[in-house]
């Protein structure tokens, strides 16, 4: 007698039920095995969470790690490279580091500021100028700014903690400069709203409590106040942006016809920039660091220049690599939500609102 094939574990036989009176059916339900590529990005995400995570328990050290630049690798006496790149934004992170590094260092005879900048917000460019301002006079320390590719706006004003001392304001044959003003990005789309439909309904105390919102239609009486705050806003900032110019640049200070000229809100080549008293030489680090050797008075062949490496979170490493981590700006949640804060900026970009930090 031929036997009969098992039935599939979703048929239930009538033996099965007679059965069933007697105790509890046990009930198996098997999952239907998902695609291999499904798995493999579950345990990404899994790996990145767990890493996000963890990079949110990991102790707070800021002690940098020192690396020779130039000169003597084996001298005491250190000039130490203070480096400020992309958008500045935010008070604490990679630049603070560095200058709290260098006041605890008693080694350190100058400090060469490498900016590399478009600028950034108002508040942070003048937090860096300063913290470098205070670290120059308190340590008796002399300061030379050594500029890359861009320091524009806020990168120019932080350039001005070097103070008014002769011949400390390098700027490299391709540096592009200047750009001394204020802007605070707004971008009308109440129109495009309509057109879809949609409504901004926010509820304030006050119509201006929602001043500089891109979403809002103020009627005109309403719409010219706040137009006035906003200008008035960024009069008296550009206003403190002057002073400290003037403050930093003597010469500049005499010559009404260049002021004119500076403080249109211009992007200045070197050359340009040297020709309107907004730099005193072009050259590059090597130059910077030779000049500030000369106000250590320091013996070029008794001195090693250092810089400090950007610390590397383990979400960057994950993602980027080591040496591409080590290359590139901590990713920063909190600084990317901070850009859709309407604020004013020492900034030279066409869309400032989506300017990249470097977190400073």
């Amino acid at each position: 007698m031929e036997s009969q094939p098992t039935p599939p574990q979703s048929y239930v036989t009538p033996q099965v039920v007679n059965e069933a009176a007697r105790g509890p059916i046990r009930v198996v339900i098997e999952r239907t095995p998902g695609s291999w590529f499904g798995s493999i990005v579950r345990w990404v995400l899994l790996v990145v969470l767990v890493l996000v995570v963890a990079s949110l328990f990991v102790p707070d050290d800021t002690k940098l790690e020192e690396e020779w630049h130039s000169l003597s690798k084996t001298a005491t006496n250190k000039i130490a490279i203070i480096s400020i790149e992309g958008t500045i934004i935010g008070q604490e992170g990679y630049v603070k580091d560095q200058i709290d590094q260098v006041r605890g260092d008693e080694d350190v005879k100058a400090v060469i500021v490498r900016v590399d900048s478009p600028g950034g917000t108002v508040t942070a460019s003048d937090y860096f100028y300063h913290h470098l301002k205070k670290l120059g006079e308190e340590e008796q320390l002399p300061l030379v700014v050594s500029m890359g590719g861009i320091a524009a706006s806020g990168g120019y004003y932080v350039a001005m903690a070097v103070g008014e001392t002769e011949d400390t304001i390098f700027a490299e044959p391709t540096t592009w400069t200047g750009s001394i003003g204020v802007i605070i990005p707004h971008y009308d789309i109440s129109k495009l709203l309509k057109k879809w439909e949609i409504e901004d309904d926010s509820i304030a105390s006050n119509p201006l409590k929602m001043m500089g919102s891109p979403t809002r239609d103020f009627p005109e009486p309403i719409a010219e106040e706040e137009r006035k705050i906003l200008e008035g806003l960024v009069e008296s900032s550009f206003n403190g942006f002057k002073d400290i110019v003037l403050a930093s640049r003597p010469a500049l200070r005499e010559d009404k016809g260049k002021q004119d000229v500076v403080f249109t809100g211009r992007i200045f080549t070197s050359e340009q920039a040297k020709e309107n008293l907004l730099v005193d030489k072009i050259g590059f680090v090597e130059d910077a660091v030779e000049r500030a050797a000369e106000l250590a008075n320091l013996d070029e062949s008794d001195v090693q220049v250092v810089r400090y490496k950007r610390p590397v979170g383990a979400l960057d490493m994950f993602l980027f690599g080591q040496s591409q981590a080590a290359a590139r700006p901590n990713f920063d949640l909190g600084a990317l939500v901070d850009l859709t804060v309407p604020r004013a900026y020492y900034l030279w970009t066409s869309m400032p609102g989506l300017a990249r930090m470097a977190s400073p």
